[in-house]
């Protein structure tokens, strides 16, 4: 009787395939296969797709580290966010917005390198950290500040960046920005043209631009439209949102519009005004910034401004991808957001 054959020992990890090996089966030097690959001159366009055919049949990648080490770049693009990371969990924005960026990412084969720091002085220290160690090929920045240090250390870093929500400032740093003036013009428009004319207004993280811009327009419309506004900052967080109303609705006269930053801030007010027994929109009337499922979870459903905070990081990382293309830096303007109308705004009661 035969012996039972001695079970399978561990399988040895697949091997990648290296440049010799697709040398071999192109039947073509190494070099030949480096500058095919590589895009460099030195090989004829039917060897070039002939090695590249045979890499992609076999699977080959670059090696990052092998790309960083040799000057041809890391794959790889950065985000850092300068923010409290409990503010994270509560605001759906950012997880929409890097969402879309990673679509963009993926068709190109790059990797998204991600941190949370406290400060904007720590961000900085992280693109110093990146490019010294060769880990970005570019970075996304976010939350641009009045007297933002960052655009000044990219540019002397020579790291291409793209500023979201801010303006181009200078060679390799495009930005993506929307109309906050004008979508603030169309929300005051749509609160004054139901008879509005005491606006409250929660914002978002006081010193970033866009809630600088915002609070501006608020009062650039409010003047010339003789409204009463006022506006209180916040960390976008739905206990900071409720805490906001009450502060505005505590006001004499009481204002009968309110509108904020963001969904998560706008469902709390839905919430604190139901605690106040305040119908909406016949005692007040409230809009959201951002559309989201949220906006139509409450009840009522929330006038909201519609804009896509994919399209957003999409449009982002598309600008990134132009600049590591070799392109020139430029500013691109998202469309006006369209103010979706719902039961959470009408005329304010008769006084």
């Amino acid at each position: 009787m035969q012996p039972n054959p001695a079970p399978d020992g561990p399988r040895s990890p697949a091997r990648r395939p290296t440049i010799k090996d697709i040398a071999r089966r192109a039947g073509v030097s190494e070099s030949a296969v480096s500058f095919a690959l590589n895009g460099r001159p030195g090989v004829s366009e039917r060897t070039r797709e002939r090695v590249r055919r045979v890499a992609e049949q076999a699977g080959w990648r670059p090696s990052t580290a092998a790309r960083a080490l040799s000057g041809e770049g890391a794959a790889t693009v950065g985000l850092v966010l300068a923010r409290p990371a409990r503010t994270l969990g509560v605001e759906p924005f950012f997880l929409r917005l890097i969402s879309g960026v990673q679509q963009v990412l993926a068709e190109r084969r790059l990797g998204l390198l991600f941190q949370v720091v406290e400060d904007v002085e720590a961000e900085c220290a992280v693109y110093r950290h990146w490019w010294a160690e060769h880990r970005v090929d570019g970075v996304l920045m976010v939350d641009p500040r009045a007297d933002d240090p960052r655009p000044g250390v990219l540019e002397s870093l020579g790291l291409p960046g793209v500023v979201i929500g801010g303006e181009a400032c200078g060679p390799g740093l495009s930005a993506v920005r929307a109309d906050d003036a004008g979508a603030m013009a169309e929300v005051v428009g749509h609160l004054h043209g139901l008879g509005h004319r005491r606006i409250g207004h929660v914002a978002g993280l006081p010193g970033l631009a866009h809630t600088e811009r915002r609070i501006a327009s608020l009062r650039a419309e409010a003047g010339r439209r003789g409204l009463a506004v006022r506006s209180l900052t916040t960390d976008y967080s739905d206990a900071e949102g409720a805490a906001a109303t009450r502060r505005l609705l505590a006001g004499e006269p009481r204002p009968t519009a309110l509108v904020y930053d963001n969904d998560v801030l706008a469902a709390a007010g839905v919430a604190e005004a139901a605690g106040q027994g305040l119908a909406v929109p016949r005692e007040l009337s409230l809009v959201s910034w951002e559309d989201s499922a949220l906006c139509r979870m409450v009840h009522p459903w929330l006038t909201a401004l519609a804009r896509d905070p994919m399209d957003f990081g999409d449009r982002a990382a598309r600008e990134l991808t132009r600049l590591l293309d070799g392109a020139a830096s430029r500013t691109a303007r998202l469309p006006l957001p369209r103010l979706t109308v719902r039961e959470s705004t009408g005329p304010p009661e008769p006084e």
